[in-house]
């Protein structure tokens, strides 16, 4: 579950599409313009079944510039000399105008920017919560009161109902555009194998926790400086590997029985901690593996350190430059093992990415700038967003289109033509990206679409909710952290495991849970 307070960490997303892709103040109030009303109250988006192709949007009469405020970073500096920016300005008729803060507090430069009430048409933002706050404010359009003038995306949003509450604040608006999704798959993580250290000593994949154990120890009796386990992502950790104990690592809806939960008290929980101390205290993990910098994580999986990894599909990073002094050297995706016997074998979802464009309340081209951001919801927007311009970003190859030759990595795609840039997409072909990986990466992510858990909701909460889980909330998860630490490393008892649970719950727990399950309940019950 993305709780709100991990929200700041979506910023990690802002700076790329993925990282196995690229290898390589409060608001003063805001006054619409009498020019731009919309209609008043929320609309509704269509409500037909599947998307349509759409129509891109009549272009102006004449040429309509509008401002962007947006951040620029090392992989993908913005420029409005970029192939994309020509291209979208051809297509539609608008001429966007950024607006790049100084600095790398880009979520500080948008607080300074609408307290300031001096707000460009348009603003990029690095979640819908901090959209969704400043709209409560003032700060922001509600889309919603606009959809008349964008007919794609009110189709799209009747086809994706799911993505719209997902994006909605808790009175039922929607001031973020939102994406179609494609953009998170990126973030997969997934499990990993040598593959040719596992044929050359005869081990197979396992299917289970159990067999994987059994692999770990095999490993280590073979390679007895390894720690055949190795994992970057520290506690989160049990985050990655909780969907395979059918639990999660936080407070999580359990869609068989319909009702939120907390996994860190459950038996199945138990039993993913109870394996890590196993690991911990056999020497199938590292030691110090609560803070393994990406650094060891990197040299522990090139020395033949460690097999079996938990992290994005990042095997084009090893496995093109290792092979040039280790031909056989390769890194296979693997599926996830099940935690125990008739527990799913999935992996965590958390493909959903939550950034999105925005339109400033005091813009005087609000209806415009609907009509801009609608053209990126039509078949011909994603077909640009995706593939460029013909001759530029791409050519027909019997009969289907390609990335020029002369593009070796997705990020010279993005920082020279400036493809992906913020502001130029809503809907893209994620899979065509493939083409820059490696055959393992390209089937990695193939077959990773298989074993993805179901998407947790994000229900929006109150101003009185959130301080619930910023008090209670942070009590809590510092709690389960520091306990959960100490069973692994062996410095709790897991015999005093109930004892534990009863720690937990005497901090608020039951508060924590109603809090997720009154905040969900009130999107569904205003369907």
């Amino acid at each position: 579950m993305a709780s709100v307070q991990a929200c700041a960490a979506i910023m990690k997303k802002v700076t790329t599409i993925s990282l196995a892709l690229l290898l390589g103040l409060a608001a003063g109030g805001c006054s619409t313009s009498s020019d731009n009303e919309g209609a008043s109250g929320t609309a509704s988006p269509g409500s037909s079944a599947s998307p349509s192709k759409g129509t891109p949007p009549a272009k102006p009469a004449e040429k309509v510039s509008l401002n962007m405020l947006v951040p620029s970073q090392s992989n993908w500096t913005y420029s409005k000399d970029k192939p994309i920016w020509k291209a979208i300005e051809e297509k539609t008729g608008y001429s966007i105008e950024g607006q790049v803060p100084p600095g790398n507090d880009y979520d500080g430069a948008v607080n300074l920017t609408i307290a300031s009430g001096n707000m460009p048409d348009l603003i990029f933002m690095s979640s819908f919560t901090k959209a969704n706050k400043y709209g409560q404010q003032g700060a922001l359009v509600n889309i919603l009161d606009y959809l008349d003038q964008a007919p794609n995306l009110k189709k799209w949003l009747g086809a994706h109902p799911d993505i719209l509450q997902r994006f909605s604040s808790v009175d039922g608006k929607l001031y973020e555009f939102p994406n179609d999704q494609n953009f998170g798959l990126g973030d997969r993580i997934i499990w990993m194998y040598r593959d040719d250290v596992f044929k050359k000593n005869g081990l197979n994949v396992p299917q289970t926790y159990d067999e994987l154990y059994d692999v770990l120890k095999k490993l280590k009796q073979m390679y007895p400086d390894s720690y055949p386990f190795s994992t970057r992502a520290g506690f989160d950790t049990l985050s990655r590997m909780a969907p395979q104990f059918n639990t999660f690592n936080d407070t999580y809806y359990d869609f068989d029985r319909k009702e939120w939960r907390y996994g860190p008290i459950e038996d199945n929980y138990k039993k993913m901690i109870a394996f890590m101390n196993k690991l911990y205290k056999e020497g199938l993990i590292a030691p110090d593996w609560l803070t393994f910098n990406s650094k060891k994580w990197e040299d522990s999986l090139s020395n033949d350190k460690a097999f079996v990894f938990l992290d994005y599909v990042v095997m084009d990073y090893y496995n093109v430059p290792l092979r040039k002094d280790r031909p056989d050297f390769t890194m296979l995706f693997m599926p996830p093992p099940a935690g125990f016997e008739g527990a799913s074998r999935v992996n965590i979802n958390q493909t959903a990415l939550d950034i999105g464009m925005t339109i400033a309340s005091t813009s005087k081209k609000i209806k415009e700038a609907m009509k801009y951001m609608d053209f990126f919801y039509s078949d011909e927007g994603e077909q640009l967003s995706t593939w460029g311009v013909e001759g530029v970003t791409y050519e027909m190859a019997d009969g289907k289109k390609q990335y020029l030759k002369s593009f070796k990595t997705l990020s010279e795609l993005r920082e020279k033509p400036g493809l992906f840039n913020l502001g130029t997409y809503t809907r893209m072909d994620f899979m065509a990206t493939l083409t820059f990986m490696g055959t393992e990466s390209q089937d990695a992510f193939k077959q990773a679409a298989n074993y993805d858990s179901k998407l947790q909701p994000s229900p929006p909460f109150t101003d009185q909710q959130i301080d619930v889980l910023n008090t209670v909330g942070e009590a809590v998860k510092k709690y389960q952290q520091e306990n959960a630490t100490k069973f692994i490393l062996g410095n709790r008892s897991l015999d005093e495991w109930d004892q534990y649970v009863g720690e937990v719950q005497k901090l608020g727990l039951d508060q924590l849970v109603k809090t997720y399950k009154d905040a969900y309940d009130h999107v569904q019950n205003r369907k």
